[in-house]
């Protein structure tokens, strides 16, 4: 027989399938006429009120969005560089404490299985965070160094604060070492002595910091926030806001703008470093580290077919997901994602194409659109230019220190 709390537990499996982060009520409380979705096992805000103003408190005055959903490993032990310098392809002898990188680890063949940001707390304790879960993988990747791994996950919760006014809020707070925090670079600290852990980082291409703390001090930390907050524009977002403002930043999602290994079914999705436009994090200086072999074979032998390319676009259509051609008849790659630039005031996407280096199939590419009107579908295609990313370049993301509103 099936006693009254294992009832009880059953139907909240049913009734709430996905996890609730700390945050969630608190974001539940400004929704007006949202959606929700599933992000890594967690009911997450797509768009809470308006997306179009949300992204504009990330532009113009402040955003606060929950980042618990991350996935966050805690690495530490004697071992601990020497075990991440295998795992990852940058160089982690050269990071300082108190910073963060962003990074990238590969199988043996030299595949991406997945980026994230790995944070230096101390000489032999670090954490790193990922949007892919890959407990399994660190562990195995562990064999014979003297580590410990544990998953902090549900664990750490975490709030990205972005935007212009987003060093004010944090000064009103008393929080001002963050005049001195330069980008990629942390502190611990408290607020009304709650400690919590702070980086200048963000996934938004704008001035932002990332707020990290245990689970039992979530809800009095992000109220003081929204205090704080009340004269500055503070606005709670959703990721589409969020997602608006990474592909303006050129920043990419693993399996939306390329397939991770672990994910690829077909052998030739899986991408390397030098595909996504990331080989510049590739140290081969150091020594041994996975997928190190194949990826100097696949310089040497140029391996490389697909690659990651940042496109503006004529006109104002929707192009995601749209068929990219050369000289409008041979298809040469896929619009991974797009949107309509309001910094910019253009159409951008980024794409996975399939070229050569010649001048003549460089600048003539075109983007196959079906737009509606009218309730009748009409094919266009619109003149594509590859461009160097980032979109846009904000002056205020690097400035130390920030300006105060």
């Amino acid at each position: 027989m099936i006693n009254s709390k294992e009832h009880e537990y059953r139907d909240k499996t049913f009734s709430e399938p996905l996890f609730r982060s700390p945050f969630y009520d608190f974001f539940a409380s400004k929704e007006t006429e949202g959606n929700w979705y599933n992000w890594n096992g967690y009911k997450s805000p797509m768009i809470l009120s308006d997306e179009e103003l949300e992204y504009f408190s990330i532009r113009s005055t402040c955003s606060i969005f929950d980042v618990s959903p991350l996935n966050k490993y805690r690495i530490i032990g004697p071992e601990a560089e020497e075990f991440l310098n295998k795992l990852t392809v940058r160089n982690v002898v050269k990071q300082n404490v108190a910073t963060v990188k962003y990074t990238l680890w590969c199988d043996q063949e030299g595949f991406v299985i997945d980026d994230g940001t790995l944070f230096r707390i101390s000489d032999n304790d670090f954490r790193l965070c990922s949007q892919e879960k890959h407990l399994p993988w660190l562990i195995d990747t562990s064999y014979g160094f003297d580590v410990e791994i544990i998953d902090e996950s549900k664990q750490i919760c975490g709030l990205a604060l972005q935007g212009p006014t987003s060093a004010s809020i944090l000064r009103l707070l008393g929080i001002n070492e963050i005049d001195n925090l330069k980008p990629f670079h942390l502190f611990q600290t408290k607020i009304s002595n709650m400690p919590i852990m702070i980086s200048r980082t963000g996934f938004t291409g704008d001035l932002g910091y990332e707020i990290f703390m245990k689970n039992n001090v979530a809800n009095k930390i992000i109220e003081r926030i929204w205090r704080a907050g009340t004269n500055h524009g503070l606005t709670a977002i959703g990721y589409n806001a969020l997602n608006m403002a990474r592909i303006e930043a050129g920043f990419l999602v693993a399996n939306i703008d390329f397939v991770s290994s672990d994910h690829a079914i077909r052998p030739n999705r899986s991408r390397r470093p030098d595909d996504l436009g990331l080989g510049w994090l590739v140290d081969l200086d150091k020594g041994f580290f996975n997928g190190k072999k194949s990826i100097v074979k696949s310089r040497l032998e140029n391996l490389s077919t697909f690659k990651i390319y940042a496109l503006e676009i004529d006109g104002k259509e929707p192009v995601e997901g749209s068929i990219i051609y050369h000289n409008k008849k041979d298809e040469v790659g896929t619009v991974t994602s797009a949107v309509w630039s309001p910094m910019a005031k253009k159409s951008i996407a980024l794409a996975e194409l399939k070229l050569d280096t010649s001048t003549s199939m460089m600048k003539n590419l075109w983007v196959e659109i079906y737009a509606l009107k009218e309730l009748q579908y009409f094919k266009l295609m619109k003149k594509v230019s590859i461009v160097k990313p980032p979109f846009i370049n904000l002056a205020r993301r690097s400035a130390c220190p920030p300006d105060n509103y």
